[in-house]
């Protein structure tokens, strides 16, 4: 089973974690049930920002955003060329690394 690897956040994960989860799990969602409270305002479907996180490791190994994913980190605070929306990643087969930025900016999109 692939491992996440969250590299420590002052507010929602001090001591950082590390965990395995299921194949082809959410991103978002594995975070929320190891009890990282991430920000996901529009309750993950891809219409915010809030959920934004720069993967470390592993960023290969994820299927490629789609182009509404590509729009909305456009706007996302310290956007980095290995970030993505975590409600939009699914877990494959490889290990990942990722940081959540010090920031979120909370882009609610109104027609999605």
């Amino acid at each position: 089973m692939p491992r996440i690897k969250v590299l420590p956040h002052a507010q929602f994960c001090p001591e950082g974690a590390e965990f395995e989860v299921e194949q082809n799990a959410n991103l978002c969602q594995s975070l929320l049930d190891r009890g990282i409270k991430i920000e996901h305002a529009c309750d993950m479907s891809c219409a915010c920002t809030t959920c934004h996180v720069v993967v470390r490791k592993g960023f290969d190994s994820l299927e490629e955003m789609d182009d509404v994913e590509a729009d909305l980190l456009d706007r996302a605070w310290g956007l980095e060329p290995d970030s993505r929306l975590s409600c939009q990643v699914k877990i494959v087969d490889e290990d990942l690394e990722i940081e959540i930025p010090k920031y979120t900016i909370n882009h609610a999109s109104e027609n999605h």
